[in-house]
């Protein structure tokens, strides 16, 4: 506990001291959730004309900042500092532009069942939580921050198992919220229980925030809990290297070493981390922690989002200045999560500058321009032998989009729009 954690602490509980600052239950139940206890416990004042804004933004989409995460920010230099601009509301978010959705992923269009968001194949999203420990401002569900009516009721759990369970196809379950970690221990080992007893779920996901937030959640009581459910994978969301404290590490650490795999997704932020030297930053850090970066995100179209978002070329940047230039362990995904439900689009510079029949030109990090030279003969690998059925590949399926037109066990030639307007003339429909 650090002086300016001291300060803090005090200031929200005069008995307040290093047990229970690390206490994650009292860090929740001290959350900073209006602008006067922050302005309070972070001796920073507002005019009346800005903090009269600032409760107008609040009023739509609600504050919460744990004491540990508000601790992180500078309050000398508060208004460029990149953990104020994630967890603190701003003016900028009442502008809602007329692109701006409430629901950009079309979630609740892809739910066969309340809580369960069915897009991909193979794999179904578990909203199993609406609770945050802190209310992130650039949060694509800002449509259910707040809502008590969102909070999944086991009854509501128990439907979305059972879609597991009545779904053979599905191999992956994600949970995601809101943040499952901020259930209890005992909510989430009856959750894991059920879904892992599914003999056809293969693994099981967790997103959580709170190793970035709230760092003191990850007990020694809830890994040696989750180490029941091996195989399980845990997804981090660090955005920037000042969110990698003493405190997150430790936190990483335990996760790590009980043996889950971790991931890190970031979400691309204006004025926080849309920088080539941030990421790489960033990036080498969560690799030093033993995180995997998994995806970048280009930032949503939820509504208020408008001053976070960067043109997809920032992006594109990025990447140009990570893959060669660092390892590939280091480098994520970058993908923008497709308006309408489309799902992850992954985006990457053009290293492809053309080809011929026998040859592929391609240029590398540096500039430099090579060929590859293409097989003289290739036999296609059937996957209809004998060995790969008594594999036991029950899961496989057949191919869709492009990935149909490629197949050589398809007869499709093209794939045409709905409502195309000429196989509407020729059926008659034009």
């Amino acid at each position: 506990m650090n002086e300016r954690q001291e300060t803090i602490a005090k200031r929200l509980d005069p008995q307040a001291n290093a047990e229970l600052w690390g206490n994650w239950k009292w860090q929740l139940r001290n959350c900073i959730r209006s602008v006067e206890i922050f302005e309070e416990v972070l001796g920073i004042t507002f005019s009346d004309a800005e903090r009269a804004v600032l409760q107008t933004t609040v009023q739509r989409f609600p504050l919460s900042i744990t004491p540990y995460y508000a601790s992180l920010i500078d309050p000398e230099h508060y208004r460029e500092d990149p953990v104020f601009k994630q967890a603190f509301p701003m003016p900028q978010e009442l502008h809602v532009q007329q692109y701006d959705m409430a629901d950009p992923l079309t979630e609740d269009d892809d739910s066969p069942v309340p809580g369960i968001t069915h897009r991909y194949p193979d794999r179904v999203l578990f909203h199993v939580s609406n609770v945050c420990s802190m209310y992130c401002r650039h949060c694509t569900r800002k449509r259910k921050v707040g809502d008590v009516e969102s909070v999944p009721t086991k009854q509501t759990l128990q439907e979305g198992i059972q879609y597991i369970r009545a779904t053979p196809a599905v191999r992956d379950v994600l949970l995601s919220g809101g943040d499952p970690f901020l259930l209890s221990n005992a909510q989430l080992e009856w959750l894991l229980q059920e879904i892992t007893a599914i003999p056809h779920v293969e693994i099981v996901r967790i997103g959580t925030r709170t190793p970035v937030v709230l760092p003191s959640r990850i007990t020694q009581e809830l890994v040696t809990m989750l180490k029941q459910f091996q195989p399980l994978w845990v997804n981090v969301h660090f955005n920037h290297p000042k969110e990698l404290t003493a405190e997150s590490a430790a936190a990483v650490a335990k996760l790590a070493d009980a043996g889950f795999p971790l991931g890190n997704q970031s979400v691309l932020l204006a004025g926080v981390n849309d920088s080539v030297a941030i990421m790489k930053r960033l990036v080498h850090q969560l690799v030093k922690h033993r995180i995997r970066p998994y995806y970048m995100y280009q930032c949503d179209l939820s509504e208020g989002l408008a001053h976070f978002r960067t043109p997809v070329g920032k992006g594109i940047e990025i990447m140009e200045n990570l893959i060669g230039h660092t390892s590939g362990l280091c480098v994520p995904t970058y993908v923008i999560d497709a308006p309408g439900g489309g799902g992850k689009i992954p985006i990457l510079p053009n290293y492809i500058l053309s080809w011929s029949t026998n040859k592929v030109v391609l240029r590398n990090y540096e500039g430099v321009i090579t060929t590859y030279q293409e097989p003289e003969r290739y036999q296609v690998t059937r996957s209809d032998q004998p060995w790969d059925e008594a594999m036991g590949d029950t899961q496989a399926t057949h191919p869709v989009g492009v990935g149909r037109l490629l197949s050589d066990d398809d007869t499709a030639i093209s794939l045409v729009p709905e409502n195309n307007d000429r196989m509407g003339r020729r059926n008659g429909r034009g």
